[in-house]
């Protein structure tokens, strides 16, 4: 009777081990497609993505860069003062875009140009995410690149003029 109940707990043990290893396995599947990795203009320009990956392009929209086509077709150039991307988007734009602000866009990048399907901009006037203001260098982040003339991108940091920041 004893022995009955031990290979009774063990295999209820065993299936929920195998139940845990399975759900795990199908939400790591489920999100496979929902994680979308940010990334800066110097990034994307260093390390170009798959054509067919989504990701978020941050930076600050370049000054003089906004032009309107037909309908609701915008074009815009986002920058993190060190390399630039074009953008394309269509669709309404958040009431707070504009030229010299902080923004995020979710979409992929074909033939050079970020095509985007979603576009967020900041909500106040010092509010910024913090992987737009290390990309675009705000003064007291670690990739602080902005005020430099030339920038490179090596993996997890910029090197400017011969020395890294």
């Amino acid at each position: 009777m004893k022995s009955l109940k031990k290979t009774r707990r063990v295999q209820i043990i065993v299936v929920a081990v195998a139940a845990l290893a399975l759900s795990t396995g199908l939400i790591g599947f489920a999100m496979r497609d929902g994680i979308n990795f940010f990334r800066s203009p110097s990034q994307v320009m260093a390390e170009p993505p798959a054509a067919n990956e989504v990701f978020r392009l941050g930076g600050m929209v370049e000054v003089g860069s906004i032009t309107r086509g037909q309908g609701e077709t915008v074009s815009f150039r986002v920058t993190d003062f060190c390399e630039s991307v074009p953008v394309t988007f269509r669709g309404i734009l958040p009431d707070l875009f504009g030229e010299n602000e902080g923004t995020v866009a979710t979409g992929r990048l074909v033939d050079g140009v970020f095509v985007a399907t979603e576009i967020l901009a900041k909500h106040d006037e010092t509010y910024m995410p913090r992987e737009v203001a290390d990309a675009v260098g705000v003064q007291g982040s670690p990739n602080a690149a902005a005020n430099a003339q030339e920038c490179e991108y090596h993996g997890e940091n910029y090197a400017t003029s011969g020395r890294d920041t």
